[in-house]
């Protein structure tokens, strides 16, 4: 059964319960009226009968022989006394004559309706036949259920007219769904208002628009690499041809090398960025972050580092940090152009800022960070900066500067920053970056290991 078919029944069996309780409401409401009007009808009668009786006046009582309303006499103790005629039906019983006070109270019988109330020496009582009330109550039911009769098919067909055009929006978008195919991620047209289903017809197509980027991304990134692996794998495969040909030249069996360790190094790197977007987890444990780092340091001689003595721990992964430690040194030589011109500085930040200040630095330096939305965290920091002396970044480059397949003049993969900044974020902390001509720095904020009390 379809959504229209189960919407349009269950407003039409809800249309059949509103009736329903519309019969029933207007008939009680009908009965419970005409009821309460004989009954005060009756009680103010009775009190006047009782009035009159008690202040010497009862010759001026008028007992009609006929009409809607009779009055009759009972003793104390229930006998009837005075009746309006012969065969008088509206008898109320003796356990409610000889309870009878100086208060009226009104009697329900299956027919007829009684006020009763005690004077000196008997008990009033008026009554009026209820019958008519019953008549009335038949003849409206029946009006009611002819009229409900009525109004239940036309109330049906206009709830299925109205179902129709309200969910016509939803069936367009429903039939364009069923329509595509799986590799068709356009948005899907709506032109209704922008109710709950408009809202959900929005977030699909907000859905599909970052499937659509990430495809897009996904072709761009196939793409980047197969560029970036055809010309190290071309300029291998010439130089095997020349070493087949000549076995003994030993500069072009270092060129291959040189080739075959760069790709290699591309690969590896294509595989961490790949899982890192996979996953964002690392396997922490406690860190020394200057061992880290001169372990780093010592891969690249000539790199010097700075460092204070006793320096607290972080808590991460050691293998993604010395990762993240490498390709920072690693691109920080290659523009420098020499080890030498090569610094690795660290220190630590108790009070959290946007610009945490470097204490080997200038203090009005302006940095431009990867992820400025960032707000960091109320907890001390652990800092390392890599520092070389190289040209410096262009300014056009800096706002993608940790995009894969970014590079610089100096070349390279333009992997190592996006990996860089991908390990940082995974362990709470980021990278930011300041560069002019002559400097550049790479800074990395990672949360310190809180002190033990």
């Amino acid at each position: 059964m379809s959504f229209r078919a189960r919407l349009i029944l269950a407003y039409v069996a809800l249309w059949v319960l509103i009736l329903a309780l519309t019969l029933g409401i207007a008939l009680y409401s009908i009965n419970i009226g005409l009821y309460g009007h004989v009954e005060r009808i009756l009680l103010r009668y009775v009190g006047e009968v009782a009035e009159l009786y008690a202040s010497g006046r009862a010759g001026e009582i008028s007992l009609p022989r006929s009409g809607p309303v009779v009055v009759s006499f009972y003793s104390t103790s229930g006998e009837l006394l005075i009746a309006p005629s012969h065969g008088f039906e509206h008898r109320v019983p003796e356990a409610y004559i000889r309870a009878a006070d100086r208060n009226p109270r009104p009697y329900y019988a299956p027919h007829f309706m009684a006020a009763y109330q005690a004077i000196p020496g008997a008990v009033v009582a008026v009554s009026q036949d209820t019958r008519y009330i019953e008549a009335i109550s038949a003849t409206v039911r029946n009006t009611l259920v002819q009229g409900m009769a009525f109004l239940l098919p036309l109330g049906a067909l206009l709830i299925v007219l109205a179902a129709r055009l309200s969910l016509v929006p939803l069936h367009r978008a429903a039939s364009e769904v069923e329509r595509r195919g799986s590799r068709n991620l356009e948005p899907i047209p709506y032109t209704g208002p922008k109710d709950d289903l408009g809202v959900m017809v929005e977030k699909v197509n907000d859905l599909l628009r970052e499937l659509r980027e990430a495809q897009e991304r996904e072709r761009a990134f196939l793409a980047e690499v197969s560029h970036e692996l055809r010309t190290p794998l071309t300029s291998l495969s010439g130089y095997l041809d020349r070493l087949a040909r000549n076995p003994g030249d030993t500069e072009t069996l270092e060129r291959a090398r040189r080739i075959a360790a760069h790709t290699a190094r591309m690969v590896q790197d294509l595989l961490a960025l790949a899982r890192g977007e996979a996953e964002r987890s690392v396997n922490p444990h406690i860190v020394n972050l200057v061992d880290l780092l001169r372990q780093a340091v010592g891969e690249y001689p000539g790199v010097r580092l700075e460092a204070p003595p006793g320096f607290p721990e972080v808590l991460g992964d050691p293998d993604r940090l010395l990762q993240l430690a490498r390709n920072l040194i690693a691109n920080a030589v290659r523009a420098a152009g020499s080890p030498e011109k090569v610094r690795v500085r660290v220190w630590t930040v108790r009070e959290p800022t946007d610009n945490p200040p470097d204490p080997y630095g200038s203090a009005g330096e302006v940095r431009t960070t990867s992820t400025p939305e960032m707000k960091p965290p109320r907890q001390p920091w652990a800092v390392f900066s890599v520092i070389d002396q190289g040209p410096g970044i262009a300014p056009e480059i800096m706002p993608r500067l940790f995009t894969r397949f970014t590079r610089g003049p100096e070349g390279g993969t333009g992997l190592g920053l996006a990996i860089a900044k991908q390990i940082a974020e995974a362990h709470g902390g980021e990278i930011r970056v300041a560069s002019r001509p002559g400097e550049t720095r790479f800074t990395v904020f990672l949360p310190l290991l809180p002190e033990e009390e």
